[in-house]
């Protein structure tokens, strides 16, 4: 009776550390807006400079963190770590380019369709089944989604956020089946990828030092750690979960929108970013309830 105790106990205190996990990584995320506009250059060369600091700074911090070092972290990580790479380098392409050719709200509000097609590829690929309380959520979170939502979609931007959406959704699930990847080794091998197919359009001589530094904080920091820890939560929660608490970026890229670039919202977006901001609030204090039980 008590080993049954403490496996529950364990397992409430894992989807609680994911709940937070998660939650920091759409924190960092959320900020990837910011420095994209903050950068002065295209679609593509922010995107080079993107993959190309990720792809440094990860394999730097495998090497220090990961007790395996790098060279047996990418090694037992096998072959799935390539196709998370991929899966990356169409996530992470697609984001950027659709903040370029689309608006912020209507990107964010594409990419919260992830815990919809997480659920969806989690029951194909891994056969789990998603509670009701998840999908309760999911659905009062898509409430105010298409609340924030006003004026008509610029097709190609949203397309790209669409192929973003469906590459980050099976990532997640792929990740969650196969818990031996390194999730660092994955985001730096997305940003490698990502760097090599955006170098043949890329104009690196005409970088400014100012979009050199700032999106060598985006590449370096903020951006692949965002996107480590979306993926290290998957390993304590399902991949629906994770996508339905990333779905706060939606509120959160507005916010830093307004205070950067003195974009005021519209009474829609408050309202339903306010929608969003309590069920998620409401989730993440449920996750913290159930662990100290």
């Amino acid at each position: 009776m008590t080993t049954a105790f403490m496996n529950n106990l364990n397992a409430k205190g894992a989807r609680f550390a994911g709940v937070m996990i998660t939650l920091v990584g759409a924190l960092l995320m959320s900020l990837d807006p910011i420095f994209i506009r903050f950068s002065g250059v295209s679609g593509v060369d922010t995107a080079f400079l993107f993959g190309l600091f990720t792809a440094i700074s990860m394999p730097i911090f495998i090497q220090l963190r990961d007790e395996r070092g790098l060279v047996r972290a990418v090694k037992e990580s096998g072959w799935h770590v390539l196709l998370s790479g991929l899966l990356m380098l169409g996530s992470a392409a697609g984001l950027v380019m659709s903040i370029k050719l689309t608006t912020v709200a209507n990107t964010f509000v594409i990419l919260s369709a992830a815990p919809a097609l997480a659920a969806l590829f989690s029951w194909w690929f891994l056969g789990e089944v998603t509670q009701r309380s998840t999908w309760i959520a999911i659905v009062a979170v898509m409430v105010g989604i298409a609340i924030v939502v006003s004026g008509s979609f610029k097709w190609i931007g949203d397309g790209l956020a669409v192929f973003a959406v469906v590459c980050l959704s099976l990532n997640q699930v792929q990740l969650r089946k196969h818990q031996h990847v390194s999730r660092m080794a994955s985001v730096g091998f997305g940003g490698l990828f990502l760097a090599m197919a955006m170098l043949f359009w890329a104009t690196p001589s005409t970088y400014s030092a100012n979009t050199w530094l700032i999106m060598g904080l985006m590449g370096l920091f903020t951006a692949p750690f965002g996107r480590v820890l979306s993926q290290v939560a998957t390993r304590y929660i399902t991949a629906p979960e994770v996508g339905m608490i990333l779905m706060i970026e939606t509120v959160l890229a507005p916010l830093w929108a307004l205070l950067f670039f003195d974009e005021t919202p519209a009474m829609a977006s408050i309202l339903g970013g306010s929608i969003i901001l309590v069920t998620i609030s409401i989730y993440a204090f449920s996750a913290m309830k159930s662990e100290q039980k």
